[in-house]
């Protein structure tokens, strides 16, 4: 069966299997109007986790629960495939509850296999979709999941040092590589831009605009981060599986993988004054965990658990999925969110023998954010709080919890001097079409410090991220995961010196010029001068994808990219912004 909802969205499922009180037989009559409402209300977060899980559901084995409805092993295989698929994403593959709400068998059973039907089949405003009014699944799929949620969940095994080891490639070893870059690219100009759908990354030359490889990797890739030399590029796959790239070779290409886990989101590379290209680490979604690498090898060396409790009602949750990870500028130490517990790890990596973590209580549901332009303040969104932690990494602290739209999605954020404010931060919303505009100034703006000085409206939303450049006068907004094509294919730029003036709008996509398809713009991304602004055109796997370049001064089309070989582009990262987290 083919994955969700939209198969371009990276990361929201099903949000919450609704529990309310009521009879399966009344709420059935008001679910047919609620339908029409959650497939308007929510097809953006339908949009935002639509991404099957990662995890290969044939691992994960077929529990018995006496009281739980009959079903047969093939049923169990089916709805076991489909739930990692539809439902995982939110739900948590051990259905603990994160995003959504918990479905484990204490609660389903004493629902009933006809409630479950009723909400599974026509969801509910509270964000659940409607699965079998909308057509995704058919009644006897609808059926098959109401019992197949009321027996315990299969659980994925574990993946430790041996694991890890077990699947750890040094191609070309560190002694091997050259010694000096071997190419002449301009490496601060390069851009290493996702492939999707292929499984793999194309490295693009950002003064010729030329591919200089596409390079295999993993299933998804979801971010691209540089060793702070330049000379080292990582990349992590939906998979879990990360390929070290050596840029100074004369075709840069893979010189070492690992896979660390079954699912997974996040990579990065040590940064402080003194400890440059010595570490790697990345968190995992499943097992929930994060592992510390040698820098030019991808070795794992340090396993670190993330179960535990969660920020509000301290309750102790199984499966804390790791979301960003950036490398502190003030210590030797990895900052890591922990989504579902809302804890904010400051990871010490001067000594990994005797580690120390410090935990810091945000808000649950921590997702991606960004350094302040300072680079002390990180930034980062809780977005099913609705908030934005602001985490003090020179004391290592909690310096403020600011509430904003729904759902903020900022990307790594924009920084900027607001002409009124002074400088700023700013995030746009994947729930609303509200951009907030946060004071990130405690000594010269301590009265607009951590608040939300300004809030305005771009498009609509489904935005994913937002834009600028210390050399622009220009805001960008995305709104790819917008319902409305007309929306999702263009982009809204703001002008920061008269941000009450409103936005203009860009039609990427038609400038693009490739012909059917869904077309999705998403991410801008400054090239190391800060004059161009690269966007990808998302299409559909069997259909023409590009990369349009705009002239960031006079707004105009600069250049279209094309080759058969460019599918499905998501995210760019520009070597140099993304080492010195330019932003």
């Amino acid at each position: 069966m083919k994955p969700i909802v939209h198969k371009f969205s990276s990361i929201f499922v099903a949000t919450a299997l609704s529990l309310a009180v009521g009879s399966a037989l009344a709420a059935k009559e008001e679910k047919k109007d609620d339908a029409k409402a959650v497939e308007k209300a929510t097809q953006t977060e339908k949009n935002y986790q639509a991404a099957p899980s990662a995890i290969d559901p044939k691992v994960a084995k077929q529990p018995e629960v006496a009281k739980a409805p009959s079903i047969t092993p093939e049923e169990f295989t089916k709805a076991k495939q489909i739930f990692f698929e539809r439902c995982a994403g939110c739900h948590g593959v051990l259905r603990k509850g994160a995003t959504g709400k918990p479905l484990t068998p204490d609660i389903t059973l004493a629902r009933g296999t006809e409630y479950l039907k009723t909400f599974i089949k026509y969801g509910s405003p509270a964000g659940m979709p409607n699965w079998g009014t909308s057509g995704e699944l058919n009644d006897a799929e609808v059926d098959l999941m109401a019992r197949y949620l009321q027996h315990e969940p299969p659980t994925p095994p574990e993946f430790g040092l041996k694991e890890m080891k077990d699947t750890w490639k040094v191609l070309i070893p560190a002694d091997k590589r050259p010694k000096e870059k071997m190419n002449k690219i301009n490496l601060d100009n390069l851009f290493s831009v996702t492939l999707r759908d292929s499984g793999q990354v194309a490295l693009i030359d950002g003064d010729s605009k030329e591919i200089i490889n596409i390079i295999k990797t993993g299933y998804a890739v979801h971010i691209s981060r540089l060793s702070a030399s330049s000379r080292y590029l990582f990349v992590i796959g939906r998979d879990a599986r990360i390929n070290l790239i050596d840029l100074w070779m004369e075709k840069p290409d893979n010189v070492a993988e690992i896979k660390v886990g079954l699912e997974a989101r996040s990579v990065e590379t040590s940064k402080y004054k003194g400890w440059e290209d010595k570490y790697a680490i990345a968190g995992t979604y499943w097992p929930p965990q994060f592992v510390v690498m040698n820098g030019d090898t991808l070795e794992p060396l340090k396993i670190v658990s993330t179960r535990g409790m969660t920020v509000d009602t301290q309750e102790y949750h199984p499966e804390p999925r790791v979301a960003a990870i950036v490398a502190s500028h003030q210590h030797p130490e990895f900052i890591v969110n922990v989504k579902e517990t809302g804890q904010v790890l400051m990871v010490d990596y001067s000594n990994l023998e005797n580690m120390k973590i410090t935990t810091i209580g945000a808000a649950r549901f921590l997702h991606d954010g960004g350094w302040d332009s300072t680079q002390r303040y990180f930034m980062t969104a809780a977005n099913k709080s609705n908030k934005i932690a602001v985490i003090d990494s020179k004391e290592d602290k909690l310096a403020a919890l600011v509430d904003v739209g729904a759902v903020p999605h900022p990307g790594r954020g924009a920084n900027f001097i607001d002409p009124k404010f002074g400088p700023v931060w700013a995030t746009s919303d994947l729930g609303d079409e509200g951009i907030s505009v946060i004071g990130t100034d405690p000594e010269g703006h301590k009265d607009q410090a951590w608040k939300v000085v300004r809030t305005m409206k771009g498009q609509g939303g489904g935005s994913l991220f937002i834009k600028t450049h210390p050399k622009s006068t220009n805001l960008y907004v995305d709104t790819a995961l917008n319902p409305d094509a007309k929306i999702s294919q263009s982009v809204a730029v703001f002008d920061i010196n008269n941000l009450e003036k409103g936005f203009e709008v860009l039609p990427i996509a038609e400038w693009a010029d490739v012909g059917e398809g869904p077309k999705r713009v998403v991410q801008p991304e400054y090239n190391k001068e800060g004059d161009e602004v690269w966007f990808s055109v998302w299409n559909g796997k069997e259909q023409k994808s590009a990369i349009v370049i705009v002239d960031d001064k006079t707004r105009k089309l600069k250049k279209v990219i094309k080759d058969d070989r460019i599918i499905t582009p998501t995210g760019k990262f520009n070597v140099y912004n993304t080492v010195h987290d330019v932003y």
